[in-house]
């Protein structure tokens, strides 16, 4: 008997229903439109996903450990594995960072890291997202979507399941917060991720804010509250 799947016409229903939208400027003006949703998956097998992760794991303490080196001694720089002017002159390079070690050394906190299958069935990476890439919200409220749609789908297949990722994100945040509230920032209704940072702000119990605030005092970051008090944030 064949297990049915999850109708791409019922899916794209609940994605207008739930605003999964992502925005887009075009020709000067901001539009909006639906997130494109392919009814068939990209299957991952148990055995290929098992060696990624840990492949992927490793990847990311590397990076981690490569931030903290440039930031500080420049051990990798000074022995010649990296050329300097490969660090120095990119645009993603900080300056006055240098010396600022941030809490637990954690200094990439959400990696994305971009994969592609080639032909001869092996995994290659594209690139590494490190700037708080945004994305992850998107196949959560698909595989939520789908889980309505079609529930059998879920019942008769062994699918790993994802809707932990909200839990994990709050208790990186919890991990590094410095005393205070945890804080997800915004450029606003306007930008292209809004549905994401709403999204993730009501997931993880943490507030929803724009620049204007949030504000510096003696080196410690607030949050203005309606009544004109003041909130320490402890991560962002």
């Amino acid at each position: 008997m064949n297990t049915p799947i999850a109708d791409a016409g019922a899916i794209n229903d609940l994605l207008a229903r739930y605003g999964v939208k992502f925005g887009i400027y075009k020709n000067g003006s901001f539009k909006e439109q639906l997130f494109p949703f392919d009814a068939i998956p990209r299957v991952i097998t148990a055995k290929d996903f098992s060696a990624m992760e840990k492949g992927l794991v490793q990847r990311v303490d590397a990076l981690n450990l490569f931030l903290q080196d440039i930031y500080s001694d420049g051990k990798i720089i000074r022995d010649g594995i990296i050329p300097e002017d490969f660090v120095y002159i990119s645009k993603g390079f900080l300056a006055p960072c240098t010396g600022i070690k941030p809490p637990k050394s954690i200094y990439s906190h959400i990696s994305g890291i971009d994969l592609v299958q080639a032909k001869d069935g092996e995994w290659y990476i594209l690139e590494d997202n490190l700037r708080i890439p945004s994305g992850a919200s998107y196949p959560l409220i698909a595989r939520e979507l789908c889980r309505m749609a079609s529930p059998y789908t879920f019942e008769n297949s062994h699918i790993v399941d994802n809707r932990n990722y909200a839990a994990l994100l709050r208790g990186v945040m919890d991990y590094v917060n410095c005393g205070g509230i945890n804080v997800i920032l915004t450029p606003g209704r306007f930008n292209a991720a809004y549905f994401e940072h709403s999204y993730f702000a009501e997931k993880t119990g943490a507030v929803l804010v724009q620049n204007t605030d949030l504000f510096v005092e003696e080196n410690i970051l607030y949050m203005k509250d309606y009544q004109g008090g003041k909130t320490r944030v402890g991560a962002v």
